[in-house]
């Protein structure tokens, strides 16, 4: 709720005394009517069933319904805030009740427990009075009567609210039961007794929490990127059945499976560990689930090799969370202990912001990828060509402070640049990448192994030429250092995809790779040219011809490289997620 769904609670029908009732109106203005068969408003009674169904759910309410300068909110619980406006609409005042009915005693909403009740004292009669609110079977199982519609008690028809409950839930509405009863003489509180089993049956609404409309969009992107995604609700089962269907987590589930729809609490409970681990990857929902079974559903995915993120917001959430691969918290209706046990906190409690971490996981594990396979080469290049002057027993082409220089301004100018590559196109279209798979893969691994030869043929060769066409050993230096940062620039380029042609991608896009690469060639150009550079870095100036050589060995690189991408084809992916 509130995740996939708006929390938005609006209440649209009301069961009670064998009716069943309409209510008009959206969101928390408590504008509407309640609205009879022939759709007119009408007026109910505070001693009808339907009458007792409102006042119910604005007794046994923990919330508050606010007018701050014209515009109302809920302070606390949705759900119970839905309750306030529905009793309004029919005519009643929380505040008036509050006096009428004084509450002395409560037993709190608890998951395990799936019910609240209060205890209250009626001005007009000695004996106080509980009113329960809380799931359709939990109440049901305490009541032995129901309210007629005389306002009196009368045999309870149980199936007809279980078949009413079910069309409801199947509607994708949120079905509350009510019910009332009293204490025995002498006791005023809950102390020792608890909620009695002789309850009378008031009645059930059903509220309205529409999917969002972004979730959907983000249900789709989770499906193109191979992510499971799993529904855990305290709803009923249809209600959440309902849901999935409007959001279609199916899609996110190989075609033509053999799908489970919904497993409830009650039947993970008869499952053993085995069976549920070979059943889970098939089921979409799990519905009226207890906190503490999440840990026994995230410990069974991870027995499948999967990798898990979880979401939570109790504080019986908190094993779940700390198991699961990805703990992820409810930031607006998150319990503290969640968010201490949760490894990421959602400040929206938005299922598509997610997705869209999920998204941008990505593209900074691309960029971080590109950047590794940008300056590999330039290391290995450098120690090869250093290599292959030892063995050849001449002097060193690039001197130790001409290689500092090469990885100071490189790695800060153009490799960092790499970090504000925008996300590519179809990112989240990727197969998921297996956790175990390594960093670099093998096509990227002969990628570096290319660029670095091509490094090293073209500074060595260069460096030689320039040498016995009867050039100084600072002009033929200066030329091999020229080729490294010049390669390394193209190479670049080449980089901001690993996968697609480097003149597919918008040259403009991103900003810093231009300004980064501007920068780098005026700085190799007063590196070249500029008296006081070459005496701190003993370069020299080299001619046109020397810049020709080392264009055609740039035009090399960027050939050599754009076969390499189009032998391998897109080799890149993203680590798999199941969300739940």
């Amino acid at each position: 709720t509130g995740t996939l769904t708006q929390n938005q609670m609006t209440v649209t029908q009301l069961y009670a005394g064998g009716e069943l009732l309409a209510l008009s109106g959206t969101g928390y203005e408590p504008e509407g009517a309640v609205l009879g068969h022939s759709g007119n408003a009408i007026k109910i009674k505070s001693s009808s069933p339907a009458g007792q169904c409102f006042i119910a759910g604005m007794v046994c309410n923990d919330s508050q319904l606010i007018n701050k300068e014209n515009k109302w909110s809920i302070q606390g619980d949705p759900t119970e805030g839905a309750l306030y406006v529905s009793g309004r609409k029919a005519g009643f005042d929380e505040h008036e009740l509050a006096e009428s009915l004084r509450r002395i005693d409560s037993i709190p909403f608890e998951s395990e427990r799936q019910y609240m009740a209060t205890l209250h004292e009626q001005a007009e009669s000695a004996g106080p009075v509980v009113y329960v609110k809380g799931a359709l079977e939990k109440v049901l199982d305490k009541c032995s009567d129901q309210l007629g519609a005389r306002g009196n008690p009368e045999p309870f028809n149980r199936q007809a609210a279980i078949d009413q409950a079910d069309g409801m839930a199947g509607r994708g509405l949120r079905v509350l039961a009510f019910a009332r009863g009293t204490l025995p003489s002498g006791h005023t509180n809950f102390s020792g007794m608890g909620v009695p089993d002789n309850l009378v049956f008031l009645g059930l609404q059903a509220m309205i929490d529409p999917p969002r409309p972004e979730a959907e969009a983000a249900v789709n992107a989770c499906a193109r990127a191979g992510i499971q995604v799993k529904m855990i609700t305290g709803d009923h089962a249809k209600t959440a059945d309902a849901i999935a269907r409007k959001l279609n987590l199916r899609q996110t589930y190989g075609a033509g499976e053999d799908l489970i729809p919904v497993i409830t609490g009650n039947q993970l409970s008869d499952i053993s560990d085995e069976a549920l681990t070979q059943t889970i990857e098939r089921t979409l929902v799990f519905a009226r689930v207890a906190p503490e079974q999440k840990l026994r559903l995230v410990e069974a995915l991870q027995e499948r090799r999967q990798v898990v993120a979880m979401t939570g917001d109790g504080v019986n959430d908190a094993p779940a969370l700390k198991q699961a691969d990805i703990g992820i918290a409810m930031g607006v209706t998150g319990t503290e202990v969640a968010k201490e046990a949760a490894d990421m906190l959602l400040t929206d409690d938005n299922f598509a912001t997610i997705e869209a971490a999920v998204e941008e996981g990505r593209g900074v594990f691309d960029n971080l990828i590109k950047f590794i396979t940008w300056t590999l080469p330039t290391n290995m290049g450098e120690g090869l060509v250093i290599l292959a002057a030892v063995f050849a027993g001449v002097a060193l082409p690039i001197l130790p402070l001409q290689i500092l220089w090469i990885n100071m301004t490189t790695a800060v100018l153009l490799g960092l640049m790499l970090a504000f590559e925008p996300k590519e196109e179809g990112l989240m279209d990727r197969p998921p990448r297996k956790p175990e798979a390594p960093i670099l893969t093998r096509t990227l691994l002969v990628r570096i192994m290319l660029v670095s030869m091509v490094l090293l043929a073209g500074a060595f060769l260069l460096y030689e030429l320039a040498l016995r066409q009867g050039s100084a050993i600072a002009v033929a230096r200066t030329i091999a250092v020229n080729v490294f940062v010049m390669i390394e620039l193209c190479y670049l380029f080449q980089c901001r995809s690993l996968s697609r042609s480097a003149f597919k991608i918008n040259f403009f896009s991103n900003p810093w790779v231009l300004g980064g690469s501007a920068v780098m060639i005026f700085l190799q150009l007063a590196f070249t040219y500029f008296p006081f550079m070459n005496r701190i870095f003993h370069s020299a100036p080299i001619s046109p011809f020397h810049w020709l050589g080392i264009a055609g060995a740039c035009c090399i690189a960027v050939t050599v490289v754009a076969a390499d991408k189009k032998r391998s084809g897109r080799q890149m992916g993203s680590l798999p997620v199941t969300l739940i």
